[in-house]
C-alpha cells in the first residue's frame, strides 16, 4: 500500500486523473446507464419504469427498425468495400517518388479532414438536387435531367454511399504507409522472374498489405454503422424519401430525441453494439484465410 503512494506514483496518478475521470464520467457511466435504461420505459420527463425485456420485444413488431437495418446493411456492405477499394487504388498511384507528390496526397486527404460535416452534407444536396451540379453537367453533354438524385427513393441512399466513398483519405494514408513498408527488393526479384504489374500486385502487394486491409476494414465498418450527420441533413432528419435513407443511427436518434423514448433508444443502441461486435468477430475469424503475416507465414 505504501508503494502506491510513493512520490513518483502520485505524480503519475495526477497526470492520469483527467483521462480516468473523463472515462468514468463520459464513457463508463453512460454505458452502464444506457444498459439500465434499455430495460425501462423512460421519456426524460418522468422517472424510468422497469419493464424488463419489453423494449427488446417491441423491436420485433417495429417495421421501421427492420427497414432501418436493411438500409444500414446496404449502406455498410456497399460503401465500405468501395471506399477501401478506391483508397487502395489511389494509394498505389500515389506511392511514387516524384516531385510534388505530397501536394496530391494532401489534396486527396482533404475530404476526410473535413469529415461528414453539415457543410459537406449541404454541398452534397447542391450537387445531387434536381437543379444541382450533376444535372447541369449532364445537360452540357446533351442529357437533360430534372431528377433529384438525393430525393428519389431509388438513388437517395447511393448519394450517401458516394459521399462515404469520396471521404477515402484516411484509409488511403494508412494504405500508403503500408505500401512504404514493402521492400522494393520483392518487386525487383519479381521483375527478374518476368512478373507483370498484375502479378506483382496480387502476389506481392495485396498479401503483404492484407493486415492493413484488415485494420481498415474493421475501422471503416464500425464507422459506417455510426454514420449519422449526412443522413440527418440530407433527409432533414426524417430518413426520407420513403425511409430509404433511414439509417439505424438516425432512427435511434428519432426515437430518443423526437419521440423521447429513451428506454427504447437505449435498447436499440445495445442491439447495434451487439451487431457491430458480431460482424467484427466474423471479420476477425475470416482473416485466418486471407490475411498474410510475413513473420508467421500464411494464416
Amino acid at each position: 500500500m505504501t508503494k502506491l503512494w510513493e512520490k513518483d506514483n502520485v505524480v503519475g496518478y495526477v497526470f492520469a486523473a483527467p483521462f480516468i475521470l473523463g472515462f468514468l464520467i463520459f464513457t463508463l457511466f453512460p454505458i452502464v446507464s444506457s444498459l439500465y435504461y434499455s430495460f425501462t420505459e423512460y421519456n426524460l420527463m418522468e422517472s424510468p419504469t422497469w419493464i424488463g425485456l419489453g423494449n427488446y420485444e417491441k423491436m420485433w413488431d417495429d417495421d421501421k427498425i427492420w427497414k432501418s437495418l436493411e438500409v444500414t446493411f446496404t449502406y455498410v456492405f456497399a460503401s465500405v468495400p468501395l471506399r477501401l477499394g478506391f483508397a487502395l487504388f489511389v494509394a498505389v498511384l500515389l506511392n511514387k517518388a516524384i516531385s510534388g507528390i505530397g501536394a496530391y496526397r494532401s489534396a486527396y486527404y482533404l475530404p476526410s479532414l473535413i469529415g461528414g460535416s453539415v457543410a459537406v452534407s449541404i454541398m452534397w444536396i447542391q450537387i445531387f438536387g434536381d437543379k444541382g451540379l450533376l444535372n447541369s453537367m449532364l445537360g452540357v453533354i446533351g442529357i437533360q435531367s430534372d431528377t433529384s438524385w438525393i430525393g428519389s427513393p431509388g438513388t437517395a441512399l447511393w448519394t450517401l454511399i458516394a459521399l462515404s466513398v469520396w471521404q477515402f483519405g484516411s484509409s488511403m494514408l494508412i494504405f500508403l504507409a503500408g505500401l512504404k513498408n514493402i521492400p522494393i527488393s520483392y518487386y525487383e526479384a519479381a521483375g527478374v522472374d518476368g512478373a507483370n504489374a498484375f502479378h506483382r500486385f496480387f502476389k506481392i502487394t495485396l498479401p503483404l498489405l492484407s493486415p492493413i486491409v484488415l485494420f481498415n476494414l474493421i475501422m471503416q465498418t464500425i464507422g459506417a454503422f455510426m454514420t449519422f450527420t449526412p443522413a440527418y441533413i440530407i433527409s432533414r432528419g426524417e430518413g426520407g424519401p420513403l425511409d430509404n435513407t433511414l439509417l439505424y443511427s438516425l432512427y435511434l436518434y428519432r426515437r430518443a430525441f423526437v419521440f423521447f423514448e429513451m428506454g427504447y433508444a437505449s435498447a436499440m443502441a445495445w442491439v447495434m453494439l451487439i451487431l457491430i461486435g458480431l460482424l467484427a468477430l466474423a471479420i476477425f475469424k475470416s482473416s485466418v484465410y486471407w490475411v498474410h503475416y510475413e513473420s508467421k507465414g500464411d494464416k
